[in-house]
């Protein structure tokens, strides 16, 4: 064997490999890389957009209001009443089908509605914090008995967009401090939660 020369290609008057060839080969090894790269970047950028409930947004630790409680939980007034937020503003909600000991949304509802991690504390609420285990392992707060979510369709701090909807198979209330839903509370915005 000639070196130099790729053997098995075009019999004895092949052309020898120029290094000009192998930087054209890594350039397109190097472009499907690039591509993904891109895709997820775009991905990702996208994902703090204000999604709508009935999309599969893709959420980045960074963009979720879930990820942004860290481990402390306030409270704020929306609509008049007292409700429990992220310590960045964003509505707590809980799920009515819900147990005290499992979340009864996974999938693409837990994509829209996603869970806050645990463990969590407030300082001067009055209420009992614990934590769920997730059926993918991961552990989720709850107050009251209540496993704790944010919603995607929530863009701001202080939007309660949420609160008395019925998706993925029950109803969804913000969480009042007192934790507990007030009768006649289904209706959005009305201010009555868990």
């Amino acid at each position: 064997m000639t070196p130099g020369k790729i053997p098995g290609r075009g019999g004895s008057g092949s052309a020898p490999r120029s290094s000009s060839g192998r930087a054209r080969l890594r350039i397109l090894l190097a472009l499907p890389a690039a591509a993904a790269a891109a895709a997820a970047l775009v991905a990702c950028s996208s994902a703090g957009a204000s999604p709508s409930p009935a999309s599969s947004p893709a959420s980045s630790p960074a963009s979720s209001p879930a990820a942004a409680a860290a481990s402390t939980v306030k409270t704020a007034t929306i609509a008049g009443v007292t409700v429990l937020t992220t310590n960045t503003g964003f509505t707590l909600y809980s799920f009515a089908p819900d147990t005290p000991t499992t979340s009864k949304c996974n999938g693409t509802c837990a994509q829209n509605w996603p869970p806050l991690k645990g463990p969590v504390t407030a300082a001067g609420v009055t209420g009992t914090f614990g934590t769920i285990k997730r059926s993918d392992g991961s552990v989720q707060a709850t107050f009251g008995g209540h496993p704790l979510y944010t919603f995607a369709g929530d863009t701001a701090p202080g939007q309660a967009k949420g609160n008395g909807l019925n998706a993925f198979g029950g109803l969804w209330h913000e969480v009042t401090t007192s934790g507990t839903a007030p009768a006649g509370s289904s209706a959005p915005g009305s201010g009555g939660g868990y």
